[in-house]
């Protein structure tokens, strides 16, 4: 397996990542992956630092005749989103990602690949170690926990980096140059129910969801995927004269669009004939509407054994109407980027159980008052429903800056290697670029990356020719960045 993924190239961009993929490195328990990276800093006996969040920078001085360029800080985040599907044996705690070669991609066999961000970091411990690549002196950032809060980027301080240039290579499109990204906030509502016993006479079912693509909550939101909490509400909403619910188990992270959701029901053996007609018809239609963009989709109705509670029926019509009014997707496109999507909720977990509902989501948007425009707007739906409401892991986006003179440098070197112009975009996904720069204020910073698809999801796979060229792109970036003033 990993020896033709190793057999790639570039041989040290793919050996690196081999290395890489094979620590355990979730977010918020990047403690492996951080050893890993001091490991690795101090074999090359460059300087390595470990700051109090646990972000790890390492140095390097200018190849000889460079020493005139600015400083730059090449950064990428350790952590990776942990997906796999549900029939995969995988734990992500203790084994390294299993790789794959499919055609023109790099896969992971049921599991998250890791390329995002695990190709920047292999990128970067490729110039670290190499001693014919020109480059100016160097400061590696590798930051921590960026999938789940970006509190690594949050607790960077100040002092620790003198670069004047940030490259983060943790875009997923070969052929755009990122200069703006979305900000974030995590909405989570809680509220609790009543429980009854299970009515006499009826029949326990459980029903899945599955199948759906999933993907970034972010750089998907747009495509109109299925999102299983969605569908799942969608089901019982419409079945609910039929059933009591007593257990619901959808989605997984904030940060990825849910693939799965699982119920635990219980149907009147009175209308057990009558459910499973309607339920059919439902399941029609909602295959019919996704066979575009999901076209796997499954909804399974299994019998299984009768649960002994059921929420009562007043608490579930209540937490019905609530999925059912909370905003998901794409809320409001850009008015100043084509085709940038502006502001987007993604309705992510839904938890029903032992008298208690937990809600998640994850509101971005790159314009600061669209963001709490639209945290407003779901904080008001669950609090008229009785929910409480939290809003915490709040982080800046990144404006845009068309003149920044780095990306004159990018956009020319481009042009000059591929004779073609590249796409400069700013993206609905939370970049580390925007919480950063306030404590760097004065850094020039710009984002690209390799062709990634399907990240945060087990489909997610990495383009091996777009990663030659992302590699080509890179070297010539750093051979030309300019002299200091």
């Amino acid at each position: 397996m990993n020896k033709e993924i190793r057999a790639l190239e570039p041989t040290a961009l793919w050996n690196n990542f081999a290395d890489l993929n094979a620590v355990p490195r979730g977010s918020k328990k990047e403690e492996k992956v951080i050893q890993f990276m001091v490991d690795f800093g101090k074999k090359l006996n460059l300087e390595t630092i470990v700051d109090s969040v646990g972000n790890v920078i390492i140095k390097k001085p200018a190849f000889k005749g460079m020493e005139n360029r600015k400083t730059i800080v090449l950064q990428s985040h350790l952590d990776m989103v942990h997906q796999k599907n549900s029939d995969t044996v995988f734990d992500f705690d203790t084994q390294g990602i299993e790789m794959k070669i499919d055609g023109e991609w790099v896969k992971a066999k049921g599991t998250t690949l890791g390329a995002d961000n695990g190709l920047g970091v292999a990128a970067i411990m490729s110039i670290l170690e190499a001693k014919d690549i020109k480059h100016p002196a160097i400061e590696a950032l590798f930051t921590i926990d960026e999938e789940t809060g970006m509190t690594g980027a949050m607790g960077l301080q100040a002092g620790y980096l003198n670069g004047e240039i940030l490259l983060n290579l943790d875009t997923e499109d070969d052929d755009e140059i990122d200069i703006g990204c979305a900000g974030g906030i995590d909405i989570t509502a809680k509220n609790s129910f009543n429980e009854v016993n299970t009515p006499t006479n009826s029949t326990g079912y459980t029903i899945a969801v599955t199948g759906l693509n999933g993907g970034h909550s972010g750089m998907d939101i747009h495509k109109g995927l299925g999102n299983a909490n969605k569908i799942m509400n969608r089901f019982l909403y419409e079945n609910q004269a039929f059933l009591r619910i007593s257990e619901i188990n959808g989605g997984s992270l904030r940060n990825a669009i849910p693939r799965e959701s699982f119920a635990i029901i219980s149907v009147y053996n009175s209308t057990k004939s009558a459910f499973l007609k309607k339920a059919k018809n439902i399941i029609k239609d909602i295959k019919a509407e996704l066979k575009t963009v999901d076209p796997n989709v499954e909804i399974t109705i299994t019998e299984c054994k009768n649960p002994e509670k059921v929420m009562t029926t007043i608490s579930q019509t209540n937490l019905l109407k609530v999925i059912y009014s909370t905003h998901n997707g794409v809320y409001r496109m850009s008015n100043d980027m084509k085709g940038l999507v502006e502001t987007s909720n993604n309705l992510a977990r839904v938890i029903v159980n032992n008298e208690l509902i937990e809600i998640k989501c994850l509101t971005r948007s790159s314009v600061e008052s669209g963001k709490m425009d639209l945290a407003n707007s779901l904080t008001a739906t669950f609090e008229l429903a009785g929910y409480s409401v939290t809003k915490g892991g709040s982080y800046p986006g990144w404006k845009p800056n068309i003149d920044s003179p780095i990306l004159k440098v990018l956009s020319n070197s481009y042009e000059k290697l591929f004779e073609n112009k590249a796409n400069i975009v700013a993206c609905h996904a939370g970049l580390e670029c925007g919480i950063l720069g306030t404590n760097y204020p004065e850094m020039d910073m710009i984002s690209f990356g390799p062709t990634i698809k399907g990240a945060h999801s087990p489909d997610e796979r990495a383009n091996i020719k777009s990663s030659q060229k992302f590699w080509k792109f890179l070297l010539e970036i750093l051979e030309n960045i300019p002299v200091k003033k």
